[in-house]
């Protein structure tokens, strides 16, 4: 059993991770994330820090929202990493998925690149999984997800608010088939509950916004959001905050 922090989105990808991580007997004891000055929120989810912090007190997880500029990126995420270092916290969890993943290898290799020199052990435990595999899981598990972020060439602002579910995926399945590319469309997620979710999140404002640089990617901007009671049912994965 190990402290760890997990490299935070608020997506998918990052709490099936701390899923695992939960599960296989790690103490996640930070959310970790950064936000950039220029927009002053997550980057490329485009989450604030208010709706990230709501969605980690959902957890009842610490979340550690550390700011920069793009141009010093590097420094400062390894001063995140010396100050997690300096909480007890020596382990590392991220979400990232190697099939399908052009800049897996470059990403992977840069997570080693800050994490290695500063004494933090890095889990991936998504590595070498299919996403379809991920979905599955994901969904069977319990976890409840929307699109909050989608490109406007292949999926489009449509998609925006979408549950994903198991006809979601079908439908995905069928544009991976059909494109010469394999390309899908490229799309990020957030999470509203799930197995380590003591209370739901429900969006009460949301509007479409959209963003041409550096692509023309259409957002959902939850400007409103609150926790809700969940049902009685199997209780949520025991997590310790320290």
């Amino acid at each position: 059993m190990a402290d760890v922090f997990v490299s935070w989105s608020g997506g998918k990808d990052c709490c099936l991770s701390a899923y695992r991580a939960i599960r296989n007997g790690h103490n996640v004891r930070y959310l970790a994330s950064i936000i950039t000055n220029n927009t002053g929120r997550l980057w490329p989810h485009l989450l604030t820090p208010e709706i990230l912090n709501l969605q980690a007190q959902a957890m009842g997880i610490p979340l550690l929202e550390w700011v920069t500029d793009i141009s010093n990126y590097d420094s400062e995420y390894i001063k995140m990493l010396r100050y997690l270092k300096g909480q007890g916290v020596n382990h590392g969890v991220f979400g990232d998925v190697s099939i399908g993943n052009a800049q897996a290898i470059e990403h992977k290799a840069w997570i080693d690149s800050v994490c290695v020199p500063n004494g933090i052990v890095s889990h991936l435990p998504l590595w070498d999984e299919t996403r379809e595999s991920l979905w599955r899981d994901l969904l069977e598990s319990g976890f409840e997800a929307i699109i909050i972020a989608v490109d406007n060439d292949k999926l489009g602002k449509d998609y925006l608010g979408q549950r994903l579910d198991k006809d979601l995926l079908s439908e995905l399945k069928v544009r991976h088939q059909l494109s010469p590319t394999g390309e899908v469309g490229y799309y990020h997620t957030f999470v509203v509950d799930g197995p380590i979710f003591n209370h739901k999140l429900k969006l009460i404002k949301a509007e479409p916004i959209q963003y041409t640089v550096p692509k023309d990617v259409w957002y959902l901007d939850i400007q409103e959001c609150k926790l809700e009671k969940k049902e009685a049912c199997s209780p949520p994965l025991k997590i310790s905050p320290y």
